[in-house]
C-alpha cells in the first residue's frame, strides 16, 4: 500500500461528487438503501474512525503481539474486500444522515484527503508496532488501518455504481 493508491481512490470519489445535483445526492433506490449523499457520509464517518485508530497505533507498542483474524488476512493479501454486499446494522440507513449540501461534502472529502496524506507521513516515520482492534477482523497496525481505509473506499465503488445505475434510469434527471 502506498499513498498514491489512496490518492487515486479518493480523487475518484472527489471528482465523481461533481456530477451530482442535490436532488441526485438525496435520491434512494429504495427505502432501505442509501442515497449517494448517505454513501459519502458513510465514507467520511468510517474513515474518521480509521484515522482515530491510526493515531492510537502510532508511537506505541500496545497490542503488538495481537493478531489479525483469517478473514482480515485474506482481505489484506487480496488488497480488497470480498466482492459481495456486506449486510451491516439493519438500522444504519436511518442513522446515516443526508448531507447538508454538496459544497460541505466536497470540502470534507478534500480535508479527509489532506488529513490522510499527513498521517501517511507519520506512519512512514513511525517505527512502533502498536495495534488496535477492528471489531470483526482482529488487530491492525497503523499502516494496515491506512490500507483498510483505502480498501473500504474502493469497496463502496461497487455500491456507488448500483446507485448510479438506478439514477440513470430515472427520467426526472
Amino acid at each position: 500500500m502506498h499513498i498514491d493508491q489512496f490518492n487515486t481512490t479518493i480523487d475518484l470519489w472527489i471528482s465523481e461528487l461533481e456530477k451530482y445535483s442535490m436532488e441526485k445526492l438525496f435520491d434512494k433506490p429504495s427505502v432501505k438503501s442509501w442515497s449517494i449523499g448517505q454513501l459519502y457520509r458513510h465514507l467520511l464517518n468510517e474513515t474518521e474512525y480509521y484515522i482515530e485508530q491510526i493515531r492510537e497505533c502510532l508511537g506505541n507498542n500496545e497490542n503488538a503481539k495481537e493478531l489479525m483474524k483469517e478473514t482480515g488476512i485474506k482481505m489484506f493479501i487480496a488488497n480488497e474486500f470480498p466482492d459481495e454486499i456486506i449486510k451491516g446494522d439493519p438500522g444504519i440507513t436511518e442513522k446515516i444522515r443526508q448531507p447538508e449540501n454538496k459544497r460541505d461534502l466536497m470540502l470534507q472529502m478534500r480535508a479527509l484527503k489532506l488529513q490522510m496524506n499527513e498521517l501517511w507521513k507519520d506512519i512512514q516515520s513511525d517505527d512502533s508496532k502498536g495495534k488496535s482492534m477492528h471489531p470483526g477482523l482482529g488487530y491492525f497496525t497503523s499502516k494496515e488501518w491506512f490500507q483498510f481505509a483505502e480498501m473500504h473506499l474502493r469497496h463502496h465503488l461497487r455500491q456507488k455504481q448500483r446507485i448510479d445505475d438506478y439514477l440513470h434510469t430515472r427520467k426526472s434527471f
